[in-house]
């Protein structure tokens, strides 16, 4: 037996505004009747034994909308982006376009000031690994799409640059059962019962 952990990605805000690096806006209306429509598919997730989210106002208004209660994670933060944070990625290429190739190119670049790409996977997976819990145990995390990226890199011990080929879309659900430093990526349902599939493409940074 081992652990399992499923993440719940958070709902976003209105499509209609650009992803920003370290984004704390709350929900809007929009991003809440989002969640609620989830609600009902993802109810069974607020049985699990232990219930997690990252420290941002829309992991916690999501893991409350599905019925979680979650207990908010320090380790489960966005990936410091030092000086730009807040800005999107057009905004700090425009500023400095040097030090965006750098960070793109390098996972242990951190020429933002911040965490570099590495330290952002290798914290994440260091929650991941010590979870209390016997086997058989249930996890939920719901976590900013950036944080379930880092933490499918470090289960499957994939290279740093995987991250930036992993698209996780809000309130999408993945789960990983195992134990510290024994992780598979677990498959779950049918294509009739909407189960949740891990995408992948290219370019996206957020």
């Amino acid at each position: 037996m081992a652990l399992r952990v499923t993440f719940v990605a958070a709902a976003r805000s209105s499509p209609l505004l650009a992803e920003r690096f370290d984004d704390e806006r709350p929900l809007d209306q929009a991003g809440w009747n989002e969640a609620l429509r989830a609600a009902g598919d993802l109810l069974p997730l607020a049985a699990a034994e232990l219930r997690y989210c990252s420290p941002t106002p829309r992991s916690r208004a999501t893991g409350d909308a599905i019925g979680c209660a979650p207990l908010s994670q320090l380790a489960l933060r966005a990936c410091d982006m030092g000086r730009w944070r807040g800005l999107t990625l057009g905004e700090a290429m425009a500023r400095e376009p040097a030090a965006v190739d750098a960070w793109l190119a390098d996972p242990r670049s951190a020429p933002h000031g911040g965490e570099s790409l590495l330290g952002f996977i290798t914290r994440v997976g260091g929650w991941l690994d010590t979870r209390p819990g016997e086997d058989g145990d249930r996890i939920v995390a719901v976590a900013e799409p950036s944080v379930i990226r880092a933490a499918l890199v470090y289960a499957l011990k994939a290279p740093p640059g995987t991250y930036w080929n992993l698209d996780v879309r809000p309130l999408s659900t993945t789960t990983v059962t195992g134990r510290a430093g024994r992780w598979s990526l677990r498959f779950e349902g049918t294509p009739d019962q909407g189960a949740t599939r891990p995408a992948f493409r290219g370019g996206n940074p957020l």
